[in-house]
């Protein structure tokens, strides 16, 4: 189990990762079905971003703490800096891990369509209250730990979240056009 130290010193990974795995994940689904893709297609990009966009940022915020932490090599400083501050191939795990569990949720009901008929007729509804309750599970999470009222940081969070998927949903719809 991780104390509240180590949770508190990657919670940003935690943060960032959740939230744009959220996001960017949903953000393919609300652009595939607005250009009235098939729920193959929204799976196959869906898993496609989770992998090479959750990758991606593991790599950038390895390198970003890294390159942090040869900043303090030549200061008197470093020792300390090494043992208070993040440890940069923990971090890219923290931010990836944190994205590909979050950023599955919005996915998880086409997956289960394919499984359980229940969720086929609406998995779309679905992937929509299932994501906004990933956006307000990471911000209340993020609220809680920063001392910040966790339903005002849920309901920031969620805004957030809301407005990218609307952009996606809006960009997938209008050019859904080039398809034909």
């Amino acid at each position: 189990m991780l104390g509240k130290g180590v949770i508190r010193k990657y919670l940003s990974e935690f943060v960032y990762g959740g939230i744009d795995g959220s996001i960017t994940t949903f953000a393919v689904v609300a652009g595939a079905i607005g250009a009235a893709l098939s729920p193959a297609i929204v799976l196959i990009l869906g898993f496609a971003n989770l992998i090479a966009d959750g990758f991606s940022m593991a790599t950038s915020n390895y390198l970003a703490v890294k390159s942090e932490k040869e900043l303090h090599f030549r200061h008197k400083d470093y020792k300390l800096y090494v043992k208070t501050g993040k440890h940069p191939l923990k971090s890219a795990i923290a931010t990836f891990t944190s994205f590909a569990i979050v950023g599955f949720i919005p996915l998880l009901p086409f997956v289960l369509a394919t499984f359980i008929d229940y969720f086929e007729a609406n998995k779309v509804l679905y992937s929509i209250v299932f994501t906004a309750l990933a956006f307000v599970l990471v911000g209340s999470v993020k609220g809680e730990i920063v001392k910040k009222h966790p339903a005002r940081s849920a309901i920031e969070t969620l805004i957030i979240g809301g407005l990218a998927a609307l952009l996606a949903y809006l960009v997938g719809y209008f050019l859904k056009g080039l398809l034909l």
